[in-house]
């Protein structure tokens, strides 16, 4: 029963949509309705600036947008967050081979900068960084941090 009545509606719409588009003459052509804006809504919002700068305008005006100091990467991890992977000689001296909290490998030589401190010395089985802020807040007297490589990888 419920089959023939929706059979039976679907018919019916189909029927209601062929027959106005038979009923046009083949000599006729039909005029396209004319496009009108709808009529203003009351209580539109509406912007007026009065002296105000224009929220879509550009701030930075075209200028590059690249930082000096880059918002991510080995600056921005805590020294006790650090993992002595390798240490390895180069051309330039002794790099050590750090990994972060988050999985990712950096490189770093004596003088790289931490959020928290930075990279004292590099030995060919120790890595020593000095703490010298704790949660933002600067040390009294700055920690010595010591990472050795295990005997068994060395």
């Amino acid at each position: 029963m419920k089959r023939i009545s929706l059979v039976v509606m679907i018919v019916s719409l189909a029927a209601g949509f062929l027959i106005p588009a038979q009923e046009q003459q083949p000599g006729q052509q039909q005029e396209p309705p004319a496009v009108q804006a709808p009529p203003p809504v009351p209580g539109a919002f509406t912007y007026n600036p009065e002296g105000r700068r224009d929220p879509f305008k550009d701030l930075l005006g075209g200028r590059d947008t690249k930082e000096k100091n880059p918002t991510g990467g080995i600056s921005q991890v805590a020294v006790e967050d650090l993992v002595l992977i390798g240490i390895t000689k180069t051309k330039k001296g002794i790099t050590a081979i750090v990994g972060s909290s988050q999985g990712l490998p950096y490189f770093v030589t004596v003088g790289d900068k931490f959020v928290d401190g930075y990279v004292l010395s590099i030995t060919e089985s120790k890595v020593v960084f000095r703490k010298t802020h704790d949660r933002g807040v600067p040390l009294v007297r700055a920690r010595d941090i010591t990472k050795e490589i295990n005997p068994e990888e060395r």
